[in-house]
């Protein structure tokens, strides 16, 4: 059986407190207010996302929910604000349920870091560069505008993200920058020199092994803050911005593809 979303078992979850707590409250008689109600939904659910295993930050999203719910709904808010609300963030993370990979936005040193793994700068010659998952397009118009011999290339599936990078690149002149609206999986990855990801832990494993399936030998795959499982990178650099991220750098040498598993 195929294993339901994180989203969608939260939710399930959610449900099956809110039953199990009304179910509760009528055997004994209590009668606590909604926001008490709220509450004890909000410590079942938490208690069933533990047992089940998921990710400790789902754990706060669970305690919270109904809280939060019951006290927005005591506020008297106008529908309209809850509906422009959802449409905006349905187009910056738009497919977020299903790949499990948020907006997350690199930092100016992480920009300036990845300058160090571009191609030396030949003759004539040009070097080509991905960003899967390129957000805003800060990391394409960056090394766009330091290494103008190279080609950049970014993906992104959230349409406000797409719009705005694209956007940024037409009316920045940025010639040799171009970004797809699209899903990562469908980039061939043998044309880049330099593949740069900055997405999640989950689909790391996946993405390595269509690195290793599609990437030439001497060519470059990047990941930012997140490792890939069991695969130690060929190098790591340690950045001294906010997030203290590190890049996770893997070279490519034409192994067999059993041996990236």
């Amino acid at each position: 059986m195929k294993k339901l979303p994180p989203s969608v078992t939260a939710l399930l979850l959610q449900f099956a407190a809110f039953a199990l707590t009304l179910l509760g409250v009528r055997l004994s008689g209590l009668q606590p207010t909604p926001l008490a109600f709220a509450l004890l939904c909000g410590l079942a659910a938490t208690a069933f996302s533990h047992f089940i295993g998921l990710a400790r930050w789902w754990l706060v999203i669970q305690l919270l929910f109904a809280p939060a719910l019951v006290l927005t709904l005591a506020l008297d808010i106008p529908p309209g604000f809850f509906l422009a609300t959802f449409l905006i963030m349905l187009a910056v993370y738009w497919s977020v349920f299903r790949s499990q990979v948020p907006l997350y936005l690199s930092s100016n040193k992480v920009w300036r870091a990845l300058e160090g793994f571009l191609p030396d700068a030949k003759m004539g010659a040009c070097f080509t560069f991905i960003d899967l998952g390129s957000g805003l397009g800060g990391v394409l118009t960056h090394l766009a505008s330091t290494r103008p011999d190279g080609r950049y290339a970014g993906v992104e599936s959230a349409p406000l993200p797409f719009l705005w990078s694209w956007l940024r690149i037409r009316l920045g002149g940025y010639r040799r920058c171009r970004v797809h609206w699209g899903s990562l999986w469908d980039c061939d990855l043998a044309q880049y020199d330099v593949v740069f990801a900055y997405l999640s832990p989950v689909p790391m494993k996946q993405l390595w092994q269509k690195a290793r399936a599609e990437m030439r030998p001497g060519s470059v795959f990047i990941s930012s803050t997140f490792a890939v499982p069991d695969i130690s990178p060929d190098e790591t650099v340690q950045v001294d911005d906010l997030h203290r991220s590190t890049l996770l750098v893997w070279r490519m040498q034409g192994l067999p593809l059993e041996n990236a598993e």
